[in-house]
């Protein structure tokens, strides 16, 4: 039997799945900041994206991967906003691949697919989850992007030596869905080999697997810097704005 057959579902069955949120960074680059627990408009960054998550039909439950130092923490803005469908907080790893490890033991073992999502990207909307959820219900890999604008160079001592084509890059986002057994194999692959991965598209990729992409959205940023509190800022901002303004009409 092949690879693509062990992942194909019946058509008419809804998919089960669930939601690993891993946030268990050190934010080196926030000035001091726990990025994840940074104010965000009225509410922490991390609630933002878990709210996300919680708010969506096709997620049936969520674990959240955090640091040690801050598990108690996230424990307690999940009861304090009535997240119920984080079913655990749990302990991360060293680095981020193994974190994701962690989170993928930890979930339903009848979920059919898992979404990893950074929790410092606080900003997804219900499309992107749903669309990617869905497509990776067929292909059994799908993750969120958008096309590069800017131009690339190739480097080299500091020279630029080559223009990159733009016209087949993509930059992608989370969350990144996959069948469970899928990612949960080709993870523990990756930890074997000492691969340190950026995103766990990687880790089917190795296996020779494809990733379907999906439109994912320039407002679906990543708090990496304390620039990136302004801009989330303005985008709820505007969303609201929007909001406002269709209801007046």
């Amino acid at each position: 039997m092949g690879l693509l057959s062990l992942f194909k579902k019946k058509k008419d069955e809804e998919p089960r799945c669930s939601a690993v949120i891993v946030s268990a960074g050190l934010a080196r680059r926030m000035g001091g900041i726990d990025k994840v627990l940074a104010p965000l408009g009225e509410l922490p960054v991390l609630v933002h994206t878990l709210y996300a998550f919680q708010d969506c039909s096709a997620i049936r439950e969520i674990i959240v991967v955090a640091r040690e130092d801050l598990v108690v923490e996230v424990g307690r803005l999940c009861k304090e906003f009535d997240l119920d469908k984080v079913r655990k907080v749990i302990v991360g790893g060293g680095e981020r691949i193994q974190s994701v490890q962690a989170g993928l033991r930890e979930v339903d073992p009848e979920s059919s697919l898992v979404a990893i999502h950074d929790g410092a990207r606080p900003l997804v909307t219900q499309e992107i989850i749903r669309d990617t959820v869905a497509r990776a219900a067929l292909t059994g890999a799908a993750a969120p992007g958008i096309p590069l604008t800017d131009t690339i160079k190739r480097t080299q001592d500091g020279l630029a030596v080559e223009t990159v084509d733009r016209s087949q890059l993509w930059a992608v986002q989370t969350p990144q869905v996959f069948e469970t057994g899928l990612i949960k194999g080709a993870v523990q692959k990756a930890v074997d080999d000492g691969e340190l991965l950026t995103d766990d598209c990687g880790a089917v990729e190795r296996l020779g697997m494809k990733v379907t992409l999906t439109s994912g959205s320039e407002e679906n940023i990543k708090i990496t810097t304390p620039l990136d509190l302004i801009l989330g800022e303005a985008i709820l901002q505007a969303r609201a704005d929007e909001t406002l303004w269709r209801n007046q009409k």
